[in-house]
């Protein structure tokens, strides 16, 4: 079994749910469409009684042709059995469109409450959980959870068919009906020796159509990279071999999920050849029976040509029905299967926690304010990424309101982890971080976050304008706060670039505009939110030195008169900082102003000589012109 289950994982945040639990809490999303189940109930049995009437009219008719067989009464027959079908196709159509409204606006309000939970999660959850898993639960399993609805509706419609026509068969010949009931719990058998297995097999499908999921949305994330080192016969393999093994997890389920039918048509035909033998003896025609089998037939009342008919179609109509009631646990548990991977997602439990106030936290969106200026204190804080070792062991640091620190410092050494605790993205294991003399982990995290500006190393922009994701983080902002905030960055001057100014596409990930257009949206955004804590991981992307004369004083807008915490990559911003933290493997070797750190001949001297002092104007005016004489440590 292992060559086929090989590469399918559970998620650390899967958890088993029994039947009853799963049904209970889908039950929630349905509640609110009880008129709208009593409608397809109604309809659901009078279409159930025209299905059943069907035959019972055929057989009478089968009867009275024999004794009558008129033109008239043939073409009043042929009507009757045309009107009924049309009834039922009438029922039908009702109960398929409401039911088809009620799997709707269940399939809209999982996949909302499932993607609301999903995107509050903390960093550390999409950094263990491949995106494209997640997307598979949030699209495919909400869908195939709610389709349950229209499997229980037709289970229900089955029933009720296979009702009518025992009590009209019943009525006929109660030993044949018993008999052909006598059956039934071969179908109950084949189901529960099914419902186990079809758990687990539709579960690892869909982990199987999860990891397919995520590997294509990581490849095309990642295109530009394979192209540029020409991997793309690589990619190719590794979707094989994971397409492969989606194809060998469907075959098995595929096998599992089929074998019921032909089980259960065996069944069928055994009782079709049971109704032939018995249903022959119970004719009007036939010779009287002296004992035995036949005589217990005999005792009963003597049926006609139509009835006998009747109780063959009944076969048909009582066990392919039984097939659905049957399969319908096999079937059910796909649903069930979907409903886990849906609900563990919606369970999964945030590593980032706030301590819960009772409701004391006010999470309106309060305009920015000024006494509450972003002081940050760090107070022997512990963390790790996961179960990796520690990057901060006993960290302490004091940031006053309104200073600008840089952090400096090999990779690895813990940069962007201040800047992403800060904003919260993780939860740190031991100490505090305090702002304004808070925990953070006291305050509405909405509501902090409000007062957070933050600029990744490679800023992300949606897919639309230039003026749409400058207002991405104040969506009641007007044009007109909108363009101010993109003037004061640069001057504005980067406007006049912009082929059709705020108005210009900015494409998929940003990719119709420069990096360093990107990096001024970013900044833009920023200060038309206003927050009072800026964090920054400056982009190491080359640009010309006219966008970076306009991103530096960008950054100079945007820094002024806030606590800003700069992960700097730029000469000229180190140097225009109020204080500069050098780290070293989590903890602060060096601090001070750039002239104190390069005098003092240390660790940040070191750094500065290595990547930053070929971007000063004194190295840029003392190269030689033919550049041959000189090399960086770089």
């Amino acid at each position: 079994m292992s060559f086929i289950l090989g590469g399918l994982e559970s998620e650390s945040y899967d958890r088993v749910y029994t039947d009853r639990e799963l049904i209970r809490r889908g039950a929630v999303f349905f509640r609110p469409h009880g008129g709208a189940f009593i409608l397809v109930a109604i309809v659901l049995a009078l279409n159930s009684i025209s299905d059943a009437v069907a035959p019972i009219l055929v057989a009478r008719a089968i009867d009275l042709a024999a004794s009558r067989p008129t033109t008239l009464f043939m073409a009043a027959a042929a009507s009757g059995v045309l009107l009924v079908g049309v009834v039922a196709w009438a029922l039908n159509y009702v109960r398929q469109r409401v039911a088809a409204r009620i799997v709707g606006d269940v399939v809209l309000k999982l996949r909302e409450e499932v993607f609301r939970n999903a995107v509050n999660h903390d960093m550390s959850f999409f950094d263990e959980h491949p995106t494209g898993r997640i997307v598979s639960r949030i699209t495919s399993d909400t869908q195939d959870f709610s389709n349950t609805v229209s499997l229980v509706i037709d289970l229900l419609s089955q029933v009720l068919v296979v009702l009518v026509l025992t009590l009209y068969l019943a009525w006929i010949n109660w030993f044949l009906t018993v008999l052909l009931l006598a059956m039934a719990p071969l179908a109950t058998v084949i189901a529960l020796l099914f419902r186990k297995i079809a758990r687990r097999v539709t579960l690892d499908a869909k982990r199987a159509t999860a990891t397919i999921n995520g590997h294509m949305q990581e490849s095309f994330g990642g295109i530009s990279v394979a192209k540029a080192y020409r991997q793309e016969n690589r990619l190719y393999r590794d979707f094989k071999a994971n397409n492969n093994l989606a194809y060998r997890v469907g075959l098995r389920r595929g096998i599992v999920m089929n074998l019921i039918f032909p089980l259960v048509g065996i069944a069928a035909g055994v009782g079709t050849g049971l109704m032939v033998f018995a249903g022959g003896l119970a004719l009007e025609t036939a010779p009287p029976a002296e004992r035995g089998f036949a005589a217990l037939i005999a005792a009963t009342r003597a049926m006609t040509p139509g009835e006998w008919y009747l109780f063959l179609q009944a076969v048909g109509y009582f066990w392919w029905p039984m097939l659905g009631i049957a399969s319908f646990y096999s079937q059910f548990q796909d649903g069930l299967s979907a409903a886990e991977r849906v609900f563990a997602l919606i369970d999964a439990e945030p590593s980032v926690r706030q301590v819960d106030r009772s409701g004391e936290e006010d999470s309106s969106p309060p305009p920015r304010d000024r006494t509450r200026s972003g002081h940050i204190t760090f107070e022997g804080v512990r963390f790790s990424y996961s179960d990796k070792e520690e990057v901060f062991s006993h960290f302490s640091l004091d940031i006053p309101a309104g200073t600008t620190v840089a952090l400096v410092g090999h990779t690895g050494a813990g940069k962007s982890s201040l800047a992403r605790l800060v904003a919260r993205f993780y939860e740190f294991q031991g100490g505090r971080i305090l702002v304004d003399g808070e925990d953070i982990r006291t305050l509405d995290l909405a509501a902090y976050r409000r007062r957070i500006g933050f600029v990744p190393q490679v800023p992300f922009l949606f897919n639309g304008t230039v003026g749409e994701n400058i207002r991405y983080g104040v969506p009641e902002a007007t044009d007109r706060h909108v363009r101010d905030a993109a003037s004061h960055v640069g001057r504005g001057d980067w406007l006049e670039d912009l082929p059709r100014g705020l108005e210009t596409p900015v494409g998929e990930r940003g990719a119709g505009i420069s990096m360093g257009q990107r990096q001024l949206v970013a900044l833009a955004r920023v200060l038309l939110r206003d927050p009072a804590i800026f964090l920054l991981d400056e982009a190491t992307a080359s640009v010309d030195p006219f966008t970076e004369a306009q991103i530096q004083e960008g950054l100079e807008t945007v820094m002024r008169d806030r606590t800003a915490l700069v992960i700097a990559h730029r000469l000229s911003t180190i140097v225009n900082v109020d204080r500069i933290i050098v780290l070293d493997q989590g903890k602060i070797i060096e601090e001070g102003s750039h002239h104190q750190l390069v005098e003092s001949g240390r660790h940040y001297a070191e750094l500065y000589n290595t990547y930053f002092r070929h971007q000063s104007l004194e190295y840029i005016e003392a190269e030689p012109p033919d550049g041959l004489n000189r090399t960086t440590s770089m």
